[in-house]
């Protein structure tokens, strides 16, 4: 909370946004930056954001929700690809589209209001918008036991098997298989809640397959201990944002730069929620950290941010 005099309260006037033909995205966010409420929020994102990468902090990159079947993806690989994320934690739905995707099998644009029944007897799921046939979950399936039969029985991390799986991807837009080819880890501490860890489980009723679900935490809290500068961008919440956090709380250290892109409100005391003034009572934000939440879809928000501190960085 600030606390400051009246003249200091009334020294920022708003100013009115101006948008001019030929615009380029960050000169967008430049006309946003005297704006108030997400407008301003957005911009100061992107100025956070662009700090945080232009003095080489190490990035915590936390993904939630249906980003990758939304047409998220190569926005996140291309961050991986040119050393944007140090740390990737996501949920293990995103990687099984992104598995999806890397075999070459398309979501595709539907509609939020549709006869779901219908969809149903068509063979087709939907994700909000997004339409994914059903039988590409067989193609996904024996991809899934080609991987599973190549990594024999000795034990190992959530990390090492999610490094396994992008060895065994040829997509160049690959998450998996840019995170492999950078050395960045990636980190899917819910993994059982996906089809990943359905196929997992059923490969294991007749086949030896050890994955160590504690085995993670070490090497994670070893970064964190390390981090220069440590800084967060979630997107969305849940699994991901929780074991960046917690994994910073054990060490001496506490993230300086925060970025928090979701839709989700603080009322029902869930930390998918929860803000980065909250995280700060915990330790896990630093007092003078730079954080914003953004309150806004993130398939808006995640592309703009990123297009405008892009722009930035090349102009340094």
């Amino acid at each position: 909370m600030q606390h400051c005099s009246k003249d200091e309260k009334l020294q920022n006037p708003i100013r009115q946004a101006k948008i001019t033909e030929n615009m380029s995205v960050d000169e967008l966010v430049h006309a946003l930056d005297g704006c108030a409420f997400g407008a301003g929020k957005l911009a100061d994102a992107v100025d956070i954001y662009t700090e945080m990468l232009a003095g080489g902090s190490t990035s915590f990159f936390g993904l939630a929700g249906a980003m990758v079947p939304a047409g998220m993806r190569e926005i996140v690989t291309d961050l991986i690809k040119d050393g944007y994320i140090d740390v990737l934690v996501t949920t293990g739905a995103n990687m099984v589209h992104e598995i999806v995707e890397s075999m070459g099998l398309h979501h595709y644009k539907g509609c939020s209001e549709c006869d779901d029944i219908e969809l149903k007897h068509e063979e087709i799921n939907r994700i909000y918008d997004v339409y994914l046939p059903e039988p590409y979950f067989v193609d996904f399936e024996e991809k899934m036991k080609a991987i599973l039969s190549e990594i024999g029985s000795e034990t190992i991390s959530i990390r090492q098997f999610m490094t396994q799986l992008g060895n065994h991807i040829d997509d160049k837009s690959s998450i998996l298989r840019a995170a492999a080819d950078m050395n960045v880890p990636v980190y899917c501490p819910a993994i059982q809640d996906s089809m990943i860890g359905l196929q997992a489980w059923l490969y294991k009723q007749t086949r030896p397959l050890n994955v160590d679900a504690f085995a993670d935490m070490r090497e994670i809290i070893d970064i964190c201990y390390e981090a220069k500068n440590p800084g967060a961008v979630l997107i969305g919440g849940g699994v991901p944002k929780n074991y960046i956090f917690q994994s910073m709380l054990v060490t001496h250290q506490e993230f300086e730069y925060a970025i928090q892109l979701t839709m989700d409100t603080p009322e029902t005391g869930g930390l998918s929620g929860a803000t980065l003034d909250e995280a700060r009572s915990w330790g896990k934000v630093s007092e003078t950290a730079r954080s914003v939440t953004v309150h806004s879809d993130a398939t808006i928000t995640l592309p703009i941010m990123v297009a405008a501190a892009r722009s930035r960085l090349a102009n340094m």
